[in-house]
């Protein structure tokens, strides 16, 4: 059966955090993930997941220096102690509300340092995953298309397979973007069956645009029907960019929950 996730790092952007959440309860949606919600105390998140009843499955660790285009750590040589931060403070809010992830964001490297970045990146997610793994938590990369983050480490699903498999930890999965994996690479219904075993959580919206996945190159309404056959246990997160309000939009989820 397909769930649904509400990803408040792109819907109801405009809404403090807490509300975002009662408004993805009213919604309809089965749970939410969020990009960084560390602003946020952990005891009125806790609150507010217990009075929606929705689970938060996920989020990110920092992005670093926003200012100055950074876009996470954990592949920058020399950052290892802000990597490890990062981590520990994702983790830590993660236990707090009981999400089961956490995506540990790369980063841009500097061009020719990119042998130098693997090593940085493979020391922080083993230290990730290590820690998760106290927690029955998983540690989640995802692969970013070049067009919308030009730079990022982790460009294909074929590279984050060998990083998964070189670490060889049980906890360590992919986070697949259909949206990112379509603009990169494309053939998603045979690559999402390949890699399902080694996929953690799957993300949706249209392609070019990354509106509502109810336009757009991608038969969603195919895929996802595709990908519950296969037997994937997980959520659906939504993150797209509403083309008006999120309710105006939320059809598709109806059309799925149908189908």
């Amino acid at each position: 059966m397909l769930r649904f996730s509400a990803n408040l790092g792109f819907l109801w952007k405009e809404l403090p955090l807490l509300e975002a959440v009662r408004r993805a309860r009213t919604a309809g949606f089965d749970a939410v993930e969020f990009h960084r919600p560390y602003d946020v105390p952990v005891e009125a998140m806790h609150a507010v997941l217990a009075e929606t009843g929705l689970p938060a499955i996920g989020l990110n660790t920092k992005a670093g220096n926003v200012a100055a285009g950074e876009f996470g750590l954990a592949a920058l040589p020399g950052r290892g102690a802000d990597a490890r931060a990062a981590i520990d403070e994702a983790l830590g809010y993660a236990d707090a509300i009981g999400a089961a992830y956490v995506h540990v964001t790369a980063g841009k490297p500097d061009a020719g340092e990119w042998r130098e970045a693997r090593r940085a990146y493979l020391e922080a997610l083993d230290y990730a995953a290590g820690i998760a793994a106290a927690g029955d938590r998983m540690i989640l990369i995802e692969p970013l298309n070049a067009r919308d983050a030009p730079g990022y480490f982790l460009r294909t699903s074929d590279e984050a397979v060998e990083i998964v498999r070189d670490l060889g930890r049980d906890n360590l999965k992919i986070l697949f973007d259909c949206y990112h994996a379509q603009i990169s690479e494309g053939d998603l219904m045979r690559r999402i069956e390949k890699l399902l075993p080694l996929i953690g959580h799957i993300q949706i919206a249209a392609v070019p645009s990354r509106r509502e996945p109810d336009e757009g190159e991608i038969a969603f309404d195919r895929l996802l029907l595709a990908i519950d056959a296969m037997g994937y246990g997980g959520f659906i997160g939504a993150e797209y960019s509403p083309r008006k309000s999120v309710e105006d939009g939320l059809g598709w989820m109806r059309t799925m929950r149908k189908a």
